[in-house]
Order: C-alpha cells, then structure tokens, then sequence
C-alpha cells in the first residue's frame, strides 16, 4: 500500500481459528472450530497504554484505529512505526512528534459495554457536543438491502465458529448498489471498528458518504466511534441502547437497527432513507 506517510508495519498473522475436539448431548466426540483471543498489549513510546483481548485479524489496523479513536495520536503522520510481535502479546509504537498529553487523557478512564470490556479514556462523550454531521447524503431502501445481502453472503469466521463480531464499512456505487470496503471480525466489536478505523486512515478515507455496519449493538462507545469517523449511516442486525440513541441525536447520525432481509427500523435521522415506491 503506497502511503503519503509511510508507517513501518509489521505483518503479525496468526491462526484465526482453532479445531478442538468436543462431546455432544449423546456422549459422541466430534471436532468442531472455535476463535482465537489473544492479549495484546499496546505500547506508545514504550510506555504501557492498554491491554486488548483480540481475535489478531489486523493487529497493526486495531493498534492504529485505536490510537486515533482514544485520539493518542493526532495524525498518522506522527507514527514512525508498529511493530506486533505475538510472542510477548505485545504492540510497540513509535511516534515521531506527539503533542498529546498522554497522562490528562489516561487519567480519566470509563470501561464500556463492548464485549471483553472496552475502554475510552478521557471525556470522549462529554467531547461529543462538539461534532455535528452535515445533512445528508441519501441512502435508499434498495441500496440497504443489498447491504444486508453482501453481508450474509461474506464468508466470516463467525460461520465456522461463532463467538465473534463483525463490522464493515461500505461505499455507495449508485442508487441501489454499495461495495464493501473492509470486512473486520473480532471478538469484540470495539475492536473491529477501531480495526476498520485504523485501515481509513491508512488510506486516507473519508467517511462523509460511507455506510457503516456492525453485527453486535449500537452503543454510545460504536456511535461515538461512527462520529469520530464522521460516517453519516451506522446499521447493525442487532438493537440500539439509549446513550447510543441519544448520542446519535446529538451528532446527527442515522442508526438503523434490526437489518435482516428487507426489514430494518430507523432510530435517527430518517430523512435520510429515500424508500422505494414499492415500500
């Protein structure tokens, strides 16, 4: 990938999935898969920030959205390197410059809802008030369906093994057409949009007309994560908590929840859907 800020990378790889023999109801032995979860403690500068339980998909994509979402970093410009290195369960990142003020914003520490327990450091919600998505764009019933479609389609870890989350960011190609952009599981949906997060930055996406979409609830932590990426569409086949309703409302985002087949229910920002003749 050729970048405007070239970051040293590694390219950590490891097993997803693991056979395991079991029993079943009837005493039977059989083999079956399960995911992987690994510790991965991240380094900033060699100073300790944070230990994720992550399934090791895209470590260096988790590690950088990360970073960007807690807003330790400030550009990816600032990055001289990550470097995962899965026999100590470690990433190390160097920066070049940091003007962050790495103790005010690790001072103040909220455990959320995400599956393992993710964590937001400083006033990130507090901070919510000062983003407003602009109006629009439009998305259309076709287009959401054919969202939902691709998504069912995609050959996941979760159909082997389940136990894990997913989440995708796609773009729109027309009024009934969207392509998917990246595809990441983890177990933990914080840790697939931080993943997600980290690869838009790499390439220098913006959100402004992307859909994004997540397997496992719309809490305040995806929707503060949505806004900070400034994607106007957040979808998930799951529900949506009250905080992450009433953050949406704040930020201007459009949430829509229970997507299966053609059905769906719009939390937010309705005026977005354009609905098909049909309906």
């Amino acid at each position: 990938m050729a970048l405007p800020h070239k970051i040293q990378m590694s390219n950590a790889s490891v097993p997803l999935v693991h056979e395991v023999e079991i029993m079943d109801e009837a005493g039977r032995l059989k083999t079956t898969y399960i995911p992987g979860e690994r510790p991965l403690t991240i380094y900033l500068d060699k100073r300790e920030v944070v230990t994720l339980m992550t399934l090791g998909s895209a470590p260096e994509a988790l590690v950088l959205g990360y970073l960007r979402n807690q807003r330790l970093v400030e550009a990816p410009e600032d990055i001289e390197s990550i470097q995962v290195d899965w026999e100590t369960d470690s990433a190390a990142v160097k920066t070049r410059r940091s003007t962050v003020d790495i103790d005010a914003l690790t001072s103040k520490r909220v455990v959320t809802t995400g599956c393992g327990q993710g964590t937001m450091f400083g006033g990130l919600i507090e901070e919510m008030s000062q983003i407003r998505l602009l109006d629009g764009p439009n998305l259309t019933q076709e287009a959401v369906v054919a969202l939902v479609d691709a998504i069912r389609a995609h050959d996941t870890i979760y159909k082997k093994s389940g136990s894990v989350h997913a989440c995708a960011v796609f773009e729109r190609l027309g009024d009934a057409e969207v392509r998917l952009l990246h595809f990441i599981e983890d177990v933990g949906r914080h840790n697939a949009v931080d993943s997600i997060s980290g690869l838009m930055w790499l390439d220098n996406k913006p959100g402004r007309d992307l859909i994004f979409f997540t397997t496992g609830r719309l809490t305040s932590e995806m929707v503060i994560k949505g806004a900070q990426m400034e994607i106007p569409f957040l979808l998930t086949r799951s529900g949506v908590t009250l905080m992450g309703l009433e953050l949406a409302r704040k930020t201007n985002l459009t949430l829509l929840s229970r997507c299966s087949g053609k059905h769906f229910e719009i939390y937010n920002a309705p005026e977005r859907i354009i609905f098909s003749k049909a309906g």
